[in-house]
């Protein structure tokens, strides 16, 4: 009984967390400016700039990829070298830099690997 409550609150919990954030992707991408959202695709390429700044390239090689996750401090821990051809999920604000769609992540939870 215990699990099946325990169970019952998780997937509520679960449940809000997915309404709460706004899936997009790169055709949405202009629409969501300024606005936080969730945006799922394939890591292409990516670069390693500093300790402290990682771009990565998602849905194409760079220069031609769809738009870039800017990792930005220490705190995010990833599988550099196995992470191409991994689908990622990122929570950020997004943004524009230099004309190009860019998501900015700092915290680890802002990251999800598939």
């Amino acid at each position: 009984m215990k699990k099946l409550i325990l169970t019952a609150l998780m997937a509520t919990a679960l449940a809000g967390t997915v309404k709460a954030q706004n899936k997009f992707n790169a055709a949405d991408f202009k629409a969501g400016l300024g606005k936080t959202g969730t945006l799922c695709d394939t890591v292409y390429s990516l670069k390693i700039v500093s300790d402290t700044l990682t771009l990565l390239n998602m849905g194409g090689v760079y220069p031609h990829q769809k738009y870039t996750i800017a990792i930005k401090g220490n705190k995010v821990t990833l599988d550099l070298p196995n992470i191409k051809r991994k689908a990622i999920c990122v929570t950020g604000v997004f943004e524009m830099f230099k004309d190009q769609p860019e998501v900015v992540a700092s915290r680890a939870e802002q990251i999800e690997v598939h």
